[in-house]
């Protein structure tokens, strides 16, 4: 059976609501899809959020597996109003969702409090690849920093909701133990490890910024992995996304 990869590890469908994202990840696959197909002309342009309001107000049935919401933009302060719609929305219909988000913790605190007649139906997932400001400031530019993610986890995790973390793309993998030792303990499911995927396609980056990237890619090599796994495989909530499983199925 051919085995799930990106998003289907998580989830069955996806569902999105805002074109463009005002965190401007260096790395997005989607802005880096949108220039490749001409809806956008530059990073800048990717950074200014449009909701697109017919999926905001759309009805839904109920879908067989999880929905995961967001995968192309994520929720900010600028679309909150209309993230929120559209996850009532999806609920409303019944189904069961993975919010992930590199998340603001004011925008967390609104959903756990609008939202808490379906917390059994949700889970929250925050992206924290590191927790190395300057780290998190260059890939990921116009997100938090790591004080607001963890106040995040913190948050939803003290308030009874289904928590994790996607350390995908870890970005500081240098760190990584530092890292599970600051999060894990307000993680009540999984907690996933990933790569940092297709850079030389995605990501825009300067002459002076190629020697970050080199130094990332090597932390990427085999026996990174395998040291990486071989660290953690015995860790019940640690789960590994499948640019990790492709490397550990070959060498374990």
């Amino acid at each position: 059976m051919k085995r799930k990869t990106g998003t289907r590890e998580w989830s069955s469908h996806s569902y999105n609501c805002v074109s463009g994202c005002s965190h401007n990840c260096r790395y997005c696959y989607a802005r880096a899809s949108a220039m490749r197909f001409g809806r956008i002309q530059n990073q800048k342009q990717w950074g200014m959020e449009n909701v697109r309001w017919k999926d905001v107000k759309k009805k839904h049935p109920k879908y067989d597996g999880v929905v995961m919401f967001p995968t192309s933009h994520d929720i900010t302060p600028g679309n909150l109003s209309a993230c929120t719609e559209a996850l009532g929305n999806l609920l409303e219909g019944g189904n069961q969702i993975l919010v992930v988000s590199k998340p603001h913790r004011e925008c967390i605190a609104h959903l756990c409090e609008v939202l808490e007649r379906f917390k059994h139906q949700i889970e929250f997932r925050f992206t924290i690849g590191s927790q190395d400001n300057a780290d998190l400031a260059f890939w990921e530019p116009g997100a938090p920093d790591f004080t607001e993610r963890l106040g995040s986890l913190i948050y939803a995790h003290g308030r009874g909701w289904k928590t994790s973390v996607s350390a995908e793309p870890l970005l500081s993998p240098w760190y990584v133990r530092s890292l599970w030792t600051r999060l894990i303990e307000f993680v009540s499911e999984t907690f996933w490890i990933g790569k940092l995927n297709r850079s030389a396609q995605r990501c825009q980056l300067g002459d002076d910024d190629r020697q970050r990237l080199a130094r990332l890619l090597a932390w990427q090599d085999d026996a990174h992995v395998k040291a990486i796994y071989d660290e953690f495989r015995k860790e019940p909530k640690v789960r590994w996304k499948d640019s990790y499983r492709e490397v550990i199925d070959r060498m374990v």
